[in-house]
């Protein structure tokens, strides 16, 4: 286990005021013969390699330590949670944890996952609880995000060291700007992609939910510029009974909840045990992927036999909510009222489910029908 050494000397390039980066322009017919290029993950259909994944999660859920676990399975060389990893150098930022922390976090974890600390030499750890941790700030009338002395020192590292991946922990320290700021968290996470594009890193960045995001179930952070700016989110929550109640103060769901390379749905269930998190039943991606297909599959099918009786269910709750309504049907292949509440959320961005208003303005009522994409 290593602590974050000075770093080599590093110039930025140099640019003018008015000057941005160099686009770079080619005719698509010059990729003709050439291979295509490979789909790089860090984690398969979870993390894309060399760029930018935020991880979000509700405070106390364990976050940090999902992500340093993943940190040393990539210095490792070992799976995560079930799932292969890209082996190599591993760097953790925490603006949270201080070195005695740490040093609990990854005892903890050689503990529960049978490793000794002198085998993390791949590993390297900064602590930045306590100190001006920004690594960007807002600068001029316009406001525009500036790179900090400490994102180039940052930079600096990984230019010499080429960690496999980057973990960030977490957003509000480390971004100065203002969250709901469309531009300016556009403009942040384009200086985070631009470092995992440079130097080859994947960046894997932690943020806390919004208020809003803890109650729709879907972990946004902020502004939706945050999420549609990275080309993965991932989402770790308590497991929660149909009520609404916590089930097991051990239990977690890691759910993805974009994906711009692969599929969005997936979720693996986990246990915390020992100081580490474990993927329960031995799980895989594929095996959520398919219990996500099951459950989108039979929505579709239920919304159908709904609307041929007659029968009405909405979007927005009540005895009609169609994923409680599914989940107490017969013919509901044992897919819960949660896993519906995804496969809601799917039907209606794909087309294969659509919403119908219909009464006066003063009565309006709404209610689901199958898509013409169903």
């Amino acid at each position: 286990m290593n602590i974050i050494p000075q770093p080599v000397p590093f110039i930025p390039a140099q640019r003018t005021a008015t000057e941005g980066p160099a686009p770079e322009f080619f005719a698509a017919a010059t990729l003709h013969g050439q291979a295509v290029p490979e789909r790089l993950w860090h984690v398969q259909d979870l993390i894309p390699a060399k760029t930018v994944t935020i991880l979000t999660g509700d405070g106390g859920t364990g976050k940090s330590l999902a992500a340093i676990q993943l940190a040393t399975a990539t210095a490792l060389g070992r799976s995560w949670l079930g799932q292969a990893t890209t082996s190599g150098p591993a760097l953790f930022i925490s603006a949270e944890d201080d070195r005695d922390e740490l040093h609990r976090r990854v005892a903890s974890l050689a503990h529960a996952e049978d490793f000794a600390l002198a085998d993390l030499d791949a590993l390297t750890l900064c602590s930045l609880a306590g100190d001006d941790a920004l690594l960007s700030v807002p600068e001029g009338a316009g406001k525009t995000m500036r790179e900090t002395p400490l994102f180039q020192k940052v930079e600096a590292w990984v230019a010499e060291h080429r960690p496999a991946l980057t973990v960030l922990d977490t957003l509000a320290d480390l971004f100065g700007g203002d969250e709901i700021n469309r531009g300016q968290a556009r403009q942040f996470i384009g200086q985070l992609r631009g470092l995992a594009l440079k130097h080859e890193t994947t960046v894997l960045l932690l943020a806390h939910p919004s208020l809003s995001g803890m109650a729709r179930g879907d972990g946004n952070s902020g502004s939706t510029a945050w999420n549609n700016s990275v080309r993965s989110r991932l989402y770790l929550r308590r497991q929660q009974a149909e009520d609404g109640a916590a089930v097991d103060p051990n239990a977690r769901t890691l759910e993805v909840m974009k994906s711009n390379y692969g599929p969005i749905g997936a979720s693996l269930a986990l246990r915390y045990r020992e100081g580490a998190f474990f993927c329960e039943g031995n799980g895989t991606a594929l095996d959520a992927l398919a219990a996500t297909a099951k459950a989108d599959r039979v929505f579709v099918k239920l919304l159908r036999e709904c609307h041929a009786n007659g029968r009405r269910v909405n979007h927005t709750g009540g005895n009609s909510y169609a994923p409680k309504v599914f989940a107490a049907h017969p013919e509901a292949e044992g897919v819960t009222k949660n896993a519906f509440r995804r496969a809601m959320e799917t039907a209606l961005a794909s087309g294969s489910a659509r919403i119908e208003t219909e009464g006066p303005q003063s009565r309006r009522v709404s209610y689901l029908v199958p898509g013409a994409a169903s």
